[in-house]
């Protein structure tokens, strides 16, 4: 018996054979060595470098081996043959922060192999004072929940609490620890309010923040210098957080923002990322090589710059985008009760349709008839779901420009839009930069429930999907290994996540298996809520979540915290 027991554990990893021995009694019989044995894959294991053959073994929730296995000792066999298997993917910029909350499953990122939802997009879920609680209350929408915690950590343990599939993390948002003491005005903080606005953000890093993310084009993010956003950071850096912003501007003004960007990373003495990078515009279209070479200069130089993308040509936002900044001081309803000024009208109608460099006006940018509707509230406006702004303002026999305004009005929203801004031709070269990885900028939805009540954009539903299969496969623009590196390590070394991102040995089982012939997205901007395909396994923390592409229902997503938490060393 031992013969054979040695025998087995020669081909497998050193923890195999300790857990062998340890199964060996002279009273009783062996134990089960391992709870799940994926065999016979192609493994791309994070690292960028060639796939290879080979077993992965999970015992509880980790990764206790790879290499060759007998599956007589394992409690149950998936067979990979023909399939690849590879670390769960990260989502960089998750906006399931609601979504979860419904529907703890997170149907359409699982179904991609996302395990990793990462928030924090200048708004976090904490900390909140009580009036912020009250306002985001009062502003949800179909969905309705108690808003159960007061600081991030606890926004996080709630959901873990709660039950979901994937892992979660978060940023703490610069919007959010200002408008906790400046509210939604449009000035500078004293020195005693930044002082607490540092204090919050390093709370937060003790809780297990990743660092600071911030929003800039959005009120009243927009009315933050840059010297209030190192201030932040700074208080980020001494937990060694990291600094993630939707910069200042994406178009008109791009370099000059990732000057900015730089300068907060620099001044700070954290390593910054850029969220989805793009060149908004088609007057800006050309600017991908500057954009680029600006970059790998600061990085050339020691500077710790990354970014992250969706996979589409459009963007997704709300109406507050094509207006100026100075209407939306003071909060929603303050903008409401402006947009009702008829003085005040003609002079945001004005600032809609004259170019200008001083805030990001997608009104412009895009152009009506490039601008969406997806999401309203009120559901007598629902009917225009699905048609362009100029194709509204035809119906209601009113300027674009006035018909946006009178739809935040009416709506009591900001609205859902989607603006196409981008060039294919860009987002295929940004998909390939070595230093890019990838985010959805969306929830995780379902093709059920209340997520039908609103559309949505197609990168809630097929973002990752589409890197593997449009752009590896269909397109050549990159090799499998590369994407699935930018998928996994990459990000997972940018956040300083441990023990997550790579199929190694000790690692927690995030694993999935798909078939890189059928890997497919399928939602598109006229039908969003549809799954992507070929996704065949996933595993959570070493739990199935995914089987034969179908959801068990397991909900064993965990908090995934930074390295300013006490326990992040474990």
């Amino acid at each position: 018996m031992l013969e054979r027991l040695f025998s087995i554990a020669a081909k497998a990893a050193p923890t195999f054979l300790v857990a062998v021995l340890a199964g060996c009694s002279s009273t009783g019989p062996l134990i089960e060595t391992y709870d799940v044995l994926i065999e016979n894959g192609t493994i791309y294991d994070g690292n960028g470098g060639a796939p290879y053959q080979a077993d992965i073994a999970i015992l509880g929730d980790r990764i206790s081996g790879i290499g060759d296995f007998d599956p007589a000792y394992a409690g149950r066999v998936v067979d990979a043959t023909g399939l690849a298997v590879a670390p769960g993917f990260i989502n960089m910029l998750s906006w399931a922060t609601e979504s979860l909350i419904i529907d703890g499953k997170s149907q359409s990122d699982i179904r991609q192999g996302v395990t990793l939802e990462v928030f924090g997009e200048g708004g976090s879920m904490g900390p909140l004072s009580d009036d912020m609680k009250a306002w985001a209350i009062a502003r949800q929408g179909d969905a309705k929940f108690d808003i159960e915690w007061t600081t991030l950590g606890e926004y996080l343990e709630f959901l873990e609490r709660k039950g979901i599939a994937p892992n979660v993390a978060s940023f703490v948002g610069a919007t959010t620890v200002r408008v906790h003491q400046v509210g939604f005005e449009d000035r500078p903080p004293t020195q005693a309010e930044l002082a607490t606005m540092q204090e919050l953000v390093r709370a937060a890093m003790r809780e297990g923040a990743l660092g600071v993310g911030s929003s800039l084009i959005y009120a009243p993010a927009f009315y933050a210098q840059t010297d209030e956003l190192v201030a932040l950071v700074q208080a980020a850096a001494e937990y060694d957080g990291m600094y993630i912003s939707h910069m200042r501007s994406e178009g008109n003004r791009l370099l000059e923002s990732i000057d900015e960007l730089i300068h907060i990373a620099e001044a700070s003495g954290a390593p910054a990322e850029i969220y989805h990078l793009k060149m908004s515009g088609k007057d800006n279209w050309h600017k991908f090589d500057d954009v680029v070479a600006k970059i790998e200069a600061a990085r050339e130089r020691g500077v710790r710059i990354t970014a992250d993308m969706y996979t589409y040509p459009a963007g997704s936002t709300g109406l507050d985008a094509a207006m100026p900044p100075w209407v939306q001081e003071g909060g929603f309803q303050a903008w409401v009760e402006r947009l009702q000024d008829a003085d005040i009208r003609r002079r945001v109608i004005e600032d809609m349709t004259t170019p200008t460099d001083t805030w990001e006006n997608l009104f412009l940018a895009a152009g009506p008839d490039k601008t969406l509707l997806v999401g309203f509230r009120n559901h007598d406006l629902r009917k225009y779901t699905g048609m362009t702004l100029a194709e509204v303002s035809k119906l209601r026999g009113t300027p674009p420009t006035v018909t946006a305004l009178d739809l935040v009005v009416e709506d009591g929203s900001r609205v859902q839009v989607v603006y196409f801004l981008m060039s294919e031709e860009n987002v295929a070269k940004g998909v390939a930069l070595p230093w890019v990885s990838f985010g959805s900028d969306a929830g995780s939805l379902a093709t059920e429930g209340v997520f039908l009540n609103t559309s949505t954009h197609p990168r809630a539903y097929g973002n990752f999907a589409r890197v593997l299969g449009k752009y590896v496969r269909d397109e050549a623009g990159l090799p499998m290994q590369a994407a699935i590196h930018k998928l996994t390590k990459l990000p997972a070394t940018n956040l300083q996540v441990r023990n997550r991102g790579e199929l190694r040995e000790g690692y927690y089982a995030d694993v999935v298996v798909f078939d890189p012939l059928r890997i497919q997205d399928h939602a598109t901007f006229a039908e969003p809520h549809q799954y992507s395909t070929g996704m065949v396994h996933v595993f959570v923390n070493g739990v199935q979540v995914l089987k034969d592409g179908e959801h068990t229902g397991a909900l064993p997503g965990r908090v995934v915290r930074g390295p300013g938490w006490e326990g992040w060393a474990d």
